[in-house]
């Protein structure tokens, strides 16, 4: 099981040690929120503030485009220092296409599928992709209730990919804490994405260890 500490939920006034500490916590991943008003109903940062980081962080650097035309922006956000880049299928009209724009630029690709999303949406390409993540709330604010029926999904691509020996790996993002992440990995989720249950605690390594139960 690996951790992805949302940005997102960072004190952003110490952002570099923030990021450090999760590091030093023991957290594989970082992932960022990347996202444009328009596909959600908020508005984050953009690649030169997670790009002022990188050379500072060994952390995997998770990038989640809920942008509109996510094709528009892959340059920048790998340019940026992005090493996974997850684009979602209700955004683009050439879900393919940005998947191989990605591959490309020699970055990971992953497809995100909204909770209301079917996994039949995303199954021409899973056998293109390095991560499949199911979105456990509604996109595009944080602190949001998990949605319990979504864990039928990561079953379903836990399923797909040991039918059809894929190599995905399945990210969950949305309402994760100590309990809904027992639910996840007994679901076939590989990795974790929180945001203020890591960055709400004053020890961030036991939050972290809390998860992977």
């Amino acid at each position: 099981m690996k951790i992805a500490p949302s940005m997102l939920s960072a004190n952003f006034a110490k952002l570099a040690e923030e990021i450090k500490e999760i590091e030093q916590a023991g957290a594989e991943y970082l992932h960022i929120d990347l996202m444009d008003g328009q596909f959600v109903p908020n508005l984050s940062f953009g690649p030169m503030v997670f790009g002022a980081i990188r050379e500072h962080s060994k952390l995997v650097f998770d990038c989640h485009l809920m942008i509109q035309q996510p094709e528009r922006y892959i340059e920048a956000v790998a340019e940026a220092g992005a090493d996974i880049i997850t684009i979602h299928v209700e955004a683009t009209q050439h879900l393919h296409r940005v998947l191989q724009q990605i591959r490309a630029l020699n970055v990971k690709a992953g497809v995100v599928i909204n909770p209301a999303t079917p996994v039949s949406a995303i199954e021409p390409v899973l056998e293109m992709v390095d991560l499949v993540l199911v979105m456990t709330v509604n996109p595009g604010f944080g602190g949001q209730s998990f949605i319990p029926e979504t864990m039928r999904k990561v079953e379903q691509l836990a399923a797909l990919r040991k039918a059809y020996g894929y190599h995905y790996e399945i990210e969950v993002d949305g309402g994760i804490n100590e309990q809904t992440a027992k639910v996840a990995l007994a679901a076939g989720a590989d990795v974790l994405v929180a945001g203020s249950y890591i960055f709400n605690q004053a020890d961030r390594a036991a939050a972290i260890q809390s998860l992977r139960g």
